[in-house]
């Protein structure tokens, strides 16, 4: 298994569903950034998931994209992912997937990023802007350098694309809980445990569900049927707010929702 893998199965092992928390590279400085998600993995985060700043984040919401057009305009520069995965790996046993829009990957050089990811400490990448038949040189340097790739799969995804997604995807699959922007949802969308469902049914070993999670009773219902949870707005307002402090208080409520019988 991957590190990722571990990371959930680990959870399970231990009884419970797996947490995933996201937050923006250099947001609100690239320190701070890196002792939020140490804070993160010390409060019961499973998996960080780092999203390095884009120009044009398309999917995500105001939180996100406020967070990360600041630390763009702070001067944010792509080695400064791999610095903070490095810092982050060093401190705390948590894998470390980038969440990614794909123009930058190519920009960068898929196997130099790939390759630097990898010396970093880094496990994978999510990436939710491409899909797996056109990302042939991702997945070859995925394979090479044993980094986890992980596609997303949606409600209104065919079955033909399901198959597709859950042969592709190593670690876990990203499960949209809903159509539309990432953001907190005062209540998530049933479809997430139809596509769940299905995404079993065409041979996905793990599934996390994420987009609109914000709370520790959503955090619960999500783990009756996925393998995990991911949070982002909520985390990245309690780091806005309230600081390294805030966000790790924030962090250990939420995680009070990953219990759930063996």
């Amino acid at each position: 298994m991957s590190r990722v893998e571990e990371a959930i199965q680990r959870a399970h092992d231990a009884g419970r569903g797996a947490f995933i928390g996201y937050l923006p590279v250099g947001y609100p400085d690239l320190q701070t950034s890196i002792d939020a998600a140490i804070a993160l993995a010390r409060n019961g985060v499973d998996i960080i998931e780092l999203g390095p700043p884009y120009s044009d984040p398309v999917m995500d919401g105001a939180i996100i994209q406020e967070a990360t057009q600041a630390a763009l305009a702070n001067g944010f520069r792509m080695r400064d992912l791999f610095t903070a995965v490095k810092a982050i790996t060093d401190a705390v046993d948590a894998p470390v997937v980038v969440m990614t829009y794909w123009n930058p990957v190519l920009q960068y050089g898929v196997d130099r990023y790939a390759d630097d990811l990898l010396a970093a400490g880094g496990a994978g990448l999510i990436t939710p802007d491409i899909t797996p038949e056109a990302a042939p040189e991702w997945i070859a340097a995925s394979e090479r350098t044993g980094l986890d790739r992980v596609f997303l799969a949606a409600p209104t995804s065919t079955d033909a694309r399901l198959d597709l997604v859950a042969s592709s995807s190593t670690g876990f699959v990203y499960t949209v809980s809903t159509m539309g922007i990432t953001g907190e949802r005062a209540e998530l969308d049933k479809a997430a445990r139809t596509l769940v469902g299905r995404l079993r049914e065409h041979g996905a070993g793990r599934a996390c569900v994420g987009i609109g999670i914000s709370t520790a009773d959503q955090i619960a219902g999500v783990l009756e049927y996925a393998d995990g949870a991911i949070v982002g707005t909520a985390l990245v307002r309690a780091l806005r707010d309230g600081g390294v402090e805030r966000l790790a208080e924030v962090t250990r409520e939420l995680a009070t929702g990953t219990a759930r019988a063996r």
